[in-house]
Parts: C-alpha cells; structure tokens; sequence
C-alpha cells in the first residue's frame, strides 16, 4: 500500500503548511484539546488555532506555547482564513456546544471539515444538516452506531459495509475505529489497517488521530489521503511507543512523540 505523504518545499514558512482551526475541549475534558492541537503540528501543519473556552484555553497554555488561541467569538472570524476545520474533540453535548458546532459547521461548507467525538454524536441527532463538501468523519463504532442508529454489534460483524454506510449517508470520507481501521473514501474507494494494537486503547487516542489527519489535510492531501496516510502514521506511532514502553503504559501523548518515528520509516 503506498502512502502519501505532503510536499515540503525548502522555500516556505509557516502559512506554507496550512492553518487548521480546531474547536475542542470542555470544562471535563481540555486534554482532548492540547492532544488534537499538538498532533495537528506535529503532523506538519504550519499552524493550529485552538478555539475554546477560557478554562480550556489556560490549560492547554500551561502545557504549550505552540499553539495560537482565540475564544470561541471569535470562531467566524478565524474560518475566514482557516485551511481546514477540525471540530468535536471534547466539546462534550452541551445545549451551548451543539450550538457552536452547528454554526461551525454552517460556516465552514467550503472548508475541509474533520469531525470527531462529541461532534459525532452531536451530528448523530442533526436532522437534513448541510455539510461541508471535503469532510472526514473519524467515528469509532459506537459513534457509528449512532450515526446510523445501527447495533454496534453489527457493526463490529462487517466494518467495510458500514464504513461505505457512512460515506454514503454523510457524502463523506469515514475513518471507522475499532481493534482495527476501515477508511472508506466518498468514491466507496477501502483501506483496511488490520494492525492490532492494545496500547492505542487509551483515552485520548483518537484526539491524536483526528489532528494527524487534520494536520495533513492542511498540507494538501486530499480526504482519502490523509485519512489513510494519517491511520498508518498513527499505527505506525502506537507500535513504536508499545516497543519502547510496553502496551501497558503508553499514554496518547506519548503517541505524539513517536510520531516523528513513524514519519522517518514512511520516509526512509
């Protein structure tokens, strides 16, 4: 399976890698926002805006200075010059986030959109939306289960088929997670990452996954793209880390780290 990977032109800066606008984190869950953030950068985009709540945004402060941040007013302000959108890493289901997201994703239908966790859940109940026309959905299967108001169980039994249930319903690209990842392109087009790996089952795993992805979209790729090539770095990473420090103590933010790893092996 060959992966792409983005061009990196020797005569650049910053905004020649994209900028990507992330709308994460709640009052319980700021982690989910420093984590999709910093992937997204170390992905290789030039520039992540994390939009969020004061609360959030001074936790994930404490943690970096590597990511811009801007409050969540300021959100229609931001797409105006945004890349690509990455919406719903622990933006919990609150009236007011469904509110945020919904008038996100209103704005953002020519941007390429990203749409993870709460995000999916909160689109699971949006009646006939109007959704951007470059969109990944990165659901795992009970997020799946809702968006397609199908038993999990059945989707376990034939991820491809409800992978292609997704993509056809949303008019989407679909990364579907479980022990193993079904990305299946808006064309229908499949790959299958059949890499097991019990170190990525951890909270906060698919917040990483959701900013590679995003952070590569930034960069060019086309959906599929950077759907499939953001899946096998990421595999790529988890198995790094579980060498270096066993499938019981990695923590998805020792998935960043080895991020770099994975890019080398792609490279070499």
């Amino acid at each position: 399976m060959d992966y792409e990977l983005p061009l990196r032109n020797e005569n650049s800066n910053k905004g020649t890698f994209g900028r990507v606008l992330n709308i994460a984190g709640s009052e319980y869950m700021p982690g989910a926002a420093y984590l999709s953030s910093v992937s997204a950068l170390t992905a290789g985009c030039g520039y992540v805006f994390l939009a969020s709540s004061e609360r959030v945004i001074d936790a994930v402060a404490a943690q970096t200075q590597n990511v811009v941040f801007a409050p969540l007013s300021e959100i229609e302000n931001l797409l105006r010059t945004t890349d690509v959108l990455l919406i719903g890493c622990g933006i919990s289901t609150s009236k007011k986030a469904e509110n945020v997201f919904k008038e996100a994703i209103k704005s953002a239908i020519k941007i390429p959109t990203v749409i993870d966790a709460d995000g999916l859940n909160i689109l699971a109940k949006w009646n006939n939306p109007e959704l951007p026309e470059k969109l990944i959905l990165t659901p795992h299967v009970k997020e799946a289960s809702r968006l397609l108001d199908v038993d999990v169980e059945k989707i376990i039994e034939d991820m491809e088929f409800f992978a292609r249930e997704i993509s056809q319903k949303y008019n989407c690209t679909t990364v579907l997670k479980s022990s193993e990842t079904v990305v299946c392109g808006k064309d229908l087009q499949i790959y299958n990452n059949k890499t097991k790996n019990s170190a990525l089952a951890k909270a906060g795993s698919g917040d990483v996954l959701s900013g590679i992805i995003a952070g590569l979209m930034a960069q060019g790729l086309d959906e599929f793209n950077a759907a499939k090539t953001g899946v096998h770095l990421h595999s790529l990473a988890g198995e790094f880390a579980k060498n270096d420090l066993t499938e019981f103590a990695v923590l998805a933010n020792d998935q960043i780290r080895y991020i770099s790893c994975a890019f080398k092996k792609l490279l070499n």
